[in-house]
C-alpha cells in the first residue's frame, strides 16, 4: 500500500512541479500561454491564406486538367479590364465563421482525391452533374453570396446593359432571385443532363420566363 502511494505520488510529482511553479510565477507562464496562442493563430491564418490562392486549388490534377480549362475561357479568366476572378473568389467565403465552415468540409474532397473518384476525365463527366449541383444548392443557401463580394443589383448601370440582361436583372430583383439561378454556366460547363427530367424548364415555363432568356433568338414555344 506504501509502495504504491510512492509510485502515485512519483507519478505527479512532475505536474505538482508545474503547478507549484505556475503559482509562484504567474507572469512567466502567462506570457508563455499568450506567445502559443499568437503563434496558433499565426499558423491557422496562414494556413487560410496559402489555402486561399488558386495555385492550391489547382495543384491536384483533377481540377488542374478539368473545370480549370473551362474556366481560363471564360470573362472571369480574361477580360479587357483585366480584373480576374479566382477560383476562391467564387468558392470559399470571405467571411471567417462560414470560410472556416468551408474548409472544414473540403476535407471531404481529400477523401475522394485519395480514392480517385475523378481521377480520370471520365469519372469526372460521369459525377459532373452531382457536383455541379452541390455547387448550386450552396449558391442558392447563401444568395449567392460569393458573387455578391463584387456584383450587386444596387451597383448595376442598367442602362449600359442589354436589353435582355437589363430586363432578366430588373425582373430577378423584384423577385428576390439570385445569381445562380440563371448564371449556372458562367464559370464552367454545364453536364449535358443537367435538366434531364425536364424540371428546371417547367419551372421557368410556371414562372412565364422567355426561352430568349437563356436561348438568345428563340422564340416561346407554343403550348
Amino acid at each position: 500500500m506504501i509502495k504504491e502511494k510512492e509510485m502515485e505520488h512519483q507519478s505527479r510529482g512532475p505536474w505538482i512541479g508545474v503547478l507549484r511553479f505556475s503559482m509562484r510565477h504567474p507572469l512567466p507562464i502567462l506570457l508563455l500561454l499568450l506567445f502559443a496562442g499568437l503563434l496558433f493563430w499565426a499558423g491557422v491564418n496562414l494556413a487560410m491564406d496559402r489555402t486561399n490562392q488558386e495555385a492550391f486549388c489547382i495543384s491536384c490534377h483533377e481540377m488542374e486538367a478539368n473545370v480549370y480549362q473551362e474556366y481560363k475561357k471564360t470573362i472571369h479568366y480574361s477580360n479587357r479590364t483585366g480584373v480576374r476572378a479566382t477560383c476562391p473568389d467564387c468558392h470559399v467565403p470571405k467571411q471567417w465563421t462560414p470560410m472556416l465552415a468551408r474548409k472544414i468540409g473540403a476535407t471531404n474532397e481529400l477523401f475522394h482525391k485519395l480514392i480517385g473518384s475523378i481521377d480520370t476525365r471520365e469519372k469526372f463527366e460521369a459525377r459532373r452533374l452531382y457536383l455541379a449541383g452541390l455547387v448550386w444548392k450552396s449558391m442558392k443557401r447563401t444568395d449567392s453570396r460569393e458573387c455578391r463580394n463584387c456584383h450587386s443589383f444596387n451597383s448595376m448601370d442598367l442602362a449600359k446593359q442589354s436589353r435582355l440582361a437589363r430586363r432578366k436583372h430588373i425582373r430577378s430583383a423584384k423577385e428576390g432571385g439570385t445569381c445562380i439561378d440563371c448564371h449556372m454556366g458562367i464559370s464552367h460547363q454545364l453536364p449535358r443532363d443537367f435538366d434531364e427530367d425536364g424540371s428546371l424548364h417547367e419551372t421557368f415555363k410556371r414562372k412565364g420566363v422567355a426561352c430568349d432568356d437563356c436561348h438568345k433568338g428563340m422564340t416561346q414555344a407554343p403550348d
